[in-house]
């Protein structure tokens, strides 16, 4: 077995322990080329999780010894997660390299009149330090959680740190998965 569909079982594996069995396998085919193909696997809600889950596997070229990987809860099921995470992640292999507290735009409401078009790179709180690192074809990957926020949320991060717009998050015990959410910059200091 190559050192590709290696790493794509294994990551697999690692995914499926904590969200159940794959549901899909896809791979996004519209727009540019990715300089290495990346597919978007899709978990559907089980006793394992309580929504939609969209993981990208090959975000980062096997070249690299500590690969990074992300993904995207929902709770709907649709194709636009597949070409946001396939578009992130020709960004993170052709643009600049993501990481841990950085924010991209999305060019587009997360789902259908969404506050959220913008995603921050997180710690994978929901599922824990177990999600997060992953030995897989004998390489170290991280898997991140990318969090749909408000461009409010983005601008109070940029300006007060990630440390501080995670305070917010905690203190408003806000519904990560829920579209139509306030942002808890908007919520902690209303206007008027």
């Amino acid at each position: 077995m190559d050192t590709n569909h290696r790493y794509e079982a294994e990551l697999d594996r690692h995914y499926s322990e904590i969200w159940g069995q794959r549901n899909a396998r896809y791979i996004w085919n519209r727009g540019p080329a990715l300089p290495q193909e990346c597919r978007v696997f899709e978990y559907a809600p089980s006793d394992k999780t309580f929504c939609w889950v969209y993981a990208t596997c090959g975000m980062t070229p096997l070249t690299e010894a500590a690969p990074l990987e992300i993904f995207l809860l929902s709770p709907a099921q649709t194709e636009r997660h597949i070409e946001l995470l396939t578009a992130i992640a020709h960004y993170h292999q052709t643009g600049s390299r993501l990481g841990l507290g950085h924010t991209v735009n999305f060019g587009r409401p997360w789902l259908d009149n969404s506050r959220c078009s913008f995603g921050l790179i997180s710690l994978p709180y929901p599922f824990g330090p177990k999600i997060e690192n992953a030995n897989v074809a004998e390489k170290n990957a991280r898997i991140l959680w990318l969090l749909p926020i408000t461009s409010d949320e983005r601008s109070f991060k940029a300006a007060s740190g990630l440390p501080a717009l995670e305070e917010l998050f905690e203190k408003q015990q806000f519904n990560y998965l829920d579209p139509m959410r306030r942002s808890v910059v908007e919520k902690a200091h209303p206007s008027g």
